[in-house]
């Protein structure tokens, strides 16, 4: 092999992923000196990702639902108005440190417009300051509540799906479980993109653990900590690879191949396979973690939303 054909880290990704990625790791690098307080390194996230989220779909409508009627602030986006519609309750990522539904205002103003259906964004409290399970409990009341004043708003809770990327994977898939430990339906669906489901460390955590890849093991290990705080032993709820996966909803996963939580998406979605579960599992080559925030440039993160989308429109079509 010449030295010309010597593979770099990040030369296996997608060039517009590599852009993305590049592009906000500099704006991190030129915001943050290291000893930013939480606080602050959230609102340098809001920051880095503002041009991210800009432009795409308007709404018919958005609504804001405050914390103190739901147990949770909610975002519903309607892509039209005056019928009901079928919903996706949507929890965003951030490693249950960071970000917002500001953050990921496109990502579910895409899902909404290419599904046809109402979206829900849920403002769950983050950690370090609050810790598992509250967030699932916040999670849990808006579910609630939803239920309860949906159809006021226009949602068809009846065959809701949940979803949600990297911790917000993590809390859709542990929300299903916990319903249905409650004797409760698990809702319709779950949209689980390139989720964090175990704290194992796995080949793809070394092979993809560099900046090039968007997210480091240092970090994630980081994002643990702040979540469970001490008790990092594999967790039925927490680490929901761990878990029951007996008569759970249809999955769809989307996987970024070149993503330290490759694995654990791949061996998560052969669980629910095994406890007979049907599952579409499609994997994106060249693609990163948190590559769905590239739409406005990426081709490869516009065909997996829309993948997502033709996904919810069949189960919801079978119902």
């Amino acid at each position: 092999m010449t030295e010309s054909q010597i593979m770099m880290p990040g030369d296996d990704i997608d060039p517009d992923i590599r852009r993305f990625v590049r592009e906000v790791n500099a704006e991190y690098d030129r915001l943050t000196n290291g000893g930013e307080t939480i606080a602050e390194r959230r609102a340098i996230a809001e920051l880095v990702r503002q041009p991210w989220r800009s432009g795409g779909p308007q709404m018919a409508e958005t609504i804001e639902i405050p914390a103190e009627d739901a147990g949770a602030g909610l975002r519903i986006y309607r892509p039209v108005k005056d019928r009901p519609l079928n919903a996706l309750i949507y929890l965003h990522g951030g490693g249950w440190t960071s970000f917002s539904l500001d953050t990921h205002d496109r990502l579910m103003r895409e899902y909404a417009a290419q599904s046809g259906a109402a979206v829900i964004g849920v403002d769950y409290s983050l950690s370090p300051e609050v810790r598992f399970p509250l967030a699932l409990e916040e999670i849990g009341g808006a579910v609630g509540w939803l239920e309860a004043h949906g159809e006021r708003y226009g949602i068809a809770m009846a065959n809701a799906m949940i979803g949600g990327d990297s911790a917000g994977a993590n809390l859709a898939l542990a929300a299903a479980m916990r319903m249905r430990d409650a004797g409760r339906a698990p809702f319709g669906g779950l949209i689980l993109n390139y989720g964090a489901f175990d704290e194992r460390l796995r080949d793809s955590h070394s092979r993809y653990g560099g900046p090039e890849y968007m997210l480091t093991a240092d970090e994630m290990d980081w994002f643990w900590r702040n979540y469970r705080g001490d008790d990092r032993a594999p967790h039925p709820i927490a680490t929901p690879l761990n878990g029951n996966f007996a008569d759970l909803p249809p999955a769809f996963f989307c996987v970024a191949q070149c993503d330290i939580l490759a694995d654990e998406n791949r061996e998560t979605a052969s669980r629910m396979m095994q406890a007979g579960a049907k599952v579409e599992l499609q994997i994106y080559e060249g693609a990163t973690h948190s590559f769905l925030e590239a739409m406005s440039i990426s081709a490869l993160a516009r065909k997996a939303i829309e993948d997502a989308a033709r996904w919810m429109q069949s189960i919801w079509q079978r119902r």
